[in-house]
């Protein structure tokens, strides 16, 4: 599914069955050795899915480590993401002289829990779910976006990026097939100096799409 809303360039895999001996790269053991099983399956099967990109893309399947916030540690000349939500995990890898930076994020199609929306939206996000579409769990689609957004900022950044410091409005394909998919466009409402040399991040265009009860949103950023 998320190969859907990737562009040309960026390669992907993703795990919604977990195989039962699947194990923990040695080189990752040490990250996940006190985890919690659920805990450990999310993060060897995201990155059993993110080496099945490195392959796609003719880099060797490394040890992929552990940064601050607990970002991944891609390889030299990669950037990337994961994400992973209840029976799903993926990955988006490209190469840097490609592409600057890569977000995803999944979440189930499910109303956020009560008491979220408030905490992780902008009254004008507020106000244009109140008049979108019914049928479509938006704002979990809302939380996703932001998700993927601060995905994207983090590693050309490395700073804090708030659910209030980035603006999202959406368009809605009314022609898709399935549940529902569309565009996205994040603005960003803080200083977006990166640490990368390159142009200072003013906002984020990105994907989604609904299917199988699953929101998947997705930032390749040039």
């Amino acid at each position: 599914m998320i190969e859907n809303i990737l562009p040309s360039g960026v390669a992907s895999a993703e795990l919604l069955e977990f195989p039962e001996d699947l194990t923990a790269h040695p080189a990752e053991e040490h990250l996940i050795e006190k985890s919690v099983e659920k805990r450990r399956r999310d993060f060897i099967g995201a990155r059993h899915c993110a080496r099945l990109a490195l392959e796609q893309l003719g880099e060797p399947p490394v040890a992929i480590g552990k940064g601050e916030r607990g970002a991944p540690v891609w390889p030299r000349g990669v950037v990337g993401s994961l994400t992973h939500t209840e029976g799903y995990r993926a990955a988006a890898l490209a190469h840097r002289l490609r592409f600057r930076s890569v977000g995803i994020d999944a979440e189930p199609h499910a109303t956020l829990p009560e008491g979220v929306l408030d905490s992780v939206s902008l009254p004008e996000e507020r106000d244009w779910l109140a008049t979108a579409p019914v049928g479509l769990h938006l704002d979990r689609l809302l939380f996703c976006a932001k998700e993927a957004t601060f995905k994207a900022w983090w590693p050309l950044t490395t700073r804090w990026l708030g659910f209030e410091e980035a603006h999202i409005t959406f368009t809605i394909d009314e022609q898709a097939g399935g549940t529902g998919a569309g565009t996205f466009h994040s603005r960003i409402l803080v200083p977006g100096q990166t640490n990368d040399g390159g142009a200072p991040l003013l906002s984020f265009d990105g994907r989604w799409l609904i299917a199988e009860d699953r929101i998947l949103a997705a930032i390749v950023h040039a």
